[in-house]
């Protein structure tokens, strides 16, 4: 027989056991399946969290798993390979396990990302490799960093790294010829630029140590921003018929994303999204909210289904000629007599 849950939780990163919280909270039965390979698992710690900066990224998962099994809800390791919708819900099939039935589904199941093809890029993500100034820019505060500009966006990065740093070099490598505009912006920044392509990033041990162009010249650099591509981890979605679409700024794809409503609500009636899978730009502390919040708006859903299914049941009970009134008032009596 199919387990049953009132909502499964696909994805069990800080949105996901936000949103697992929540309904665990409101009492309703919940299950989080999650693969075990979080975005943030290279970085080394967790910014602008309030109350947790700093914190690595692990401990904070490990915290919010116990949180979330405090109030009766289940985190299990494991991969939803598809879900379909069935009658009262949906039936999920797991890697390994039988089926597991919910009544409602919350997606958390965030984004890849696409990283330059340049040797060296991918093994110092996380660490001398950065894409967010606001995740890591203070740690990197007035060291050497460069920018690998791969796409329109490489002078705004150029010019917003700058904020952190005195000493940012934008290396235009495969990304556009700076506009006119753009070169005086630089300039007045104190932006230095170099042309010509990258052929790979320097590193000594776990280290950058600088980064390396096509004629063999090594520029010395403590730090490279890159731009990924943000792709949505969006199979589950894509077997009940939801796709990601492409997210352009200025005419560029920058990544893509399932649309929902603002309260995460998907086109598919029942099926909800939070965090990165829907929102590129949410950091950590704003994936969690927003799950919160959904996660607030499946138990109201729930509630509401809850309701009608009652008084449906009700309608089809024997009949009575006790009224609505006079059986509510007939409850409040016993309860003021203690009955």
């Amino acid at each position: 027989m199919d387990e049953q849950y009132d909502v499964v939780v696909v994805g069990g990163g800080p949105a996901g056991l936000s949103g697992a919280l929540a309904l665990s909270r409101a009492r309703r039965s919940v299950l989080v399946v999650d693969s075990g390979a979080p975005r943030n698992a290279p970085a080394g710690q967790v910014h602008n969290y309030l109350g947790r900066e700093g914190t690595p990224p692990g401990e904070l998962l490990v915290t919010g798993r116990a949180e979330v099994a405090s109030y009766g809800g289940e985190v299990r390791t494991g991969e939803v390979l598809a879900a379909e919708v069935v009658p009262g819900g949906f039936r999920l099939r797991l890697a390994d396990g039988g089926p597991v039935h919910a009544r409602r589904l919350l997606v958390t199941t965030g984004l890849v990302d696409e990283l330059p093809d340049v040797p060296g890029v991918r093994e110092l993500w996380g660490s001398g490799v950065l894409h967010c100034p606001y995740c890591h820019g203070y740690e990197v505060r007035d060291q050497a960093i460069g920018v690998l500009s791969t796409s329109p966006f490489g002078v705004h990065q150029a010019l917003m790294w700058r904020q952190w740093s005195a000493d940012v070099t934008l290396f235009l490598h495969t990304g556009p010829e700076p506009t006119d505009e753009e070169w005086e912006q630089l300039a007045a920044r104190d932006i230095s630029v170099v042309s010509g392509q990258v052929t790979a990033l320097e590193a000594t041990g776990d280290r950058l140590g600088g980064v390396r162009l096509a004629g063999g010249q090594v520029v010395a650099r403590d730090a490279v921003v890159v731009a990924p591509r943000f792709t949505a981890r969006s199979a589950v979605l894509g077997s009940l018929g939801l796709t990601a679409t492409d997210l352009e700024m200025n005419g560029h794809v920058i990544g893509s994303a399932v649309a929902a409503d603002p309260n995460g609500l998907t086109a598919v009636p029942g099926v909800y999204v939070a965090g990165n899978v829907t929102d590129l730009r949410a950091q950590v502390i704003s994936s969690a909210a927003a799950a919160l919040n959904t996660g607030a708006m499946i138990n109201a859903d729930l509630i509401a289904e809850d309701t009608r299914d009652a008084v449906a049941a009700r309608r089809r009970a024997p009949f009575s000629p006790t009224s609505e009134r006079e059986l509510c008032e007939q409850v409040l009596g016993d309860r003021r007599h203690g009955i």
